[in-house]
């Protein structure tokens, strides 16, 4: 059953609670008047700093410990799963913890709301259609599932996890399916924040193959609010896909470098990321039909309200980019750049 869009004062547990989205969602829950409890394990980008100034219950943990569930779900009535290795490059340096957080550790959590009677909202990935031809309509929640990468792979097994929990056992359970993300506090790997740090620093930009690829860019306070949406309002056993904008990844770049005052001798096209898909887009109408209104557009402020935030916060990422990133940038972009 979906729980009411009124509700407020609901006692919620947010697994990867301390990381970009994660944060930005228990922030919002805080401010609607919800309890909430964190579950997170504290990786590479795990930051509690994140969740400075939210008032919250913290459990460091891992979601394929039971043990650890159990101590962090104790009196909730919700569970939102944000907790997964998300990034596609790091899946084929090691997919191995891909499948163990991504689809063990659904496993978990979904015993637990089995068990307890509650709600399970699993947030996945427009990467699980894989590649959608140039031209071709956006993909529906029926859409096949044509994962390209260990990521996707592990990410689309979360959610036929899901799927299998609310036809067998009549779990409470549903999915969103979110475009790429941007906004304050994302972890420097991913595209946006580290071609704009890269650019503040006067680094290279490593753009993959000829950076035509296409991707939808959604806001992370547009995503948030579609999972939020779909918390209260969604029916089990649905999907809900939360899109964004799509562009070609060297309008991005350029729009990164006009914004940064960085100079366009910083891009160097790299070699390609093995089985690179060229293009995601999805139809979030089922969403739009629940009542999701994006508020922030990629073009008008979107992007240079991002850019701005790594301007003034140099803070928060310039420790970030050493020690462990610093050894992941090198393994991923030295052979590449040189």
């Amino acid at each position: 059953m979906p729980l009411s869009s009124t509700l407020t004062g609901m006692r919620v547990l947010v697994t990867g609670g301390a990381g970009f989205i994660g944060s930005q969602f228990v922030r919002r829950l805080v401010e609607s008047g919800d309890e909430v409890s964190v579950l997170d394990k504290l990786t590479y980008a795990g930051n509690r700093a994140n969740l400075e100034g939210v008032e919250h219950r913290f459990h460091e943990g891992d979601i394929a410990d039971p043990a650890a569930v159990e101590r962090a779900a104790e009196g909730v009535e919700a569970i939102v799963n944000f907790a997964a290795e998300t990034h596609v490059d790091r899946s084929i340096l090691g997919p191995a913890e891909f499948i163990l957080t991504d689809v063990l550790g659904t496993q978990v959590l979904l015993d637990y709301a089995r068990h307890h009677q509650i709600r399970h909202l699993q947030v996945s990935t427009d990467e699980v259609y894989g590649d959608i031809p140039l031209g071709a309509d956006a993909c529906a929640e029926d859409a096949p599932i044509r994962a390209s990468s260990p990521y996707s792979a592990s990410k689309a097994g979360g959610d036929l996890q899901v799927l299998a929990y609310v036809r067998t056992y009549d779990v409470d359970a549903l999915i969103t399916r979110g475009a790429n993300t941007y906004g304050a506090r994302q972890y420097p790997e991913k595209f946006l924040p580290l071609f704009i740090t890269n650019a503040f620093e006067g680094s290279h930009l490593p753009v993959y193959g000829d950076g035509k690829q296409r991707r939808e860019w959604l806001h992370v306070e547009d995503h948030c609010a579609g999972i939020e949406l779909a918390l209260r309002k969604g029916e089990a056993g649905n999907v809900y896909n939360v899109g964004g904008q799509e562009r070609e990844n060297m309008d991005v770049v350029r729009r990164i470098l006009d914004l940064t005052g960085g100079s366009p001798d910083l891009v160097r096209h790299v070699a390609d990321r093995p089985g690179h898909d060229r293009r995601y887009a999805v139809d979030s109408t089922k969403l739009r039909n629940l009542g999701w209104q994006p508020q922030h557009s990629f073009d008008a402020g979107g992007l240079e309200e991002t850019v701005d935030w790594y301007r003034d916060n140099r803070e928060w990422w310039e420790p970030i980019k050493s020690g462990e990133y610093k050894q992941y940038y090198e393994t991923q972009y030295a052979s590449r750049l040189s």
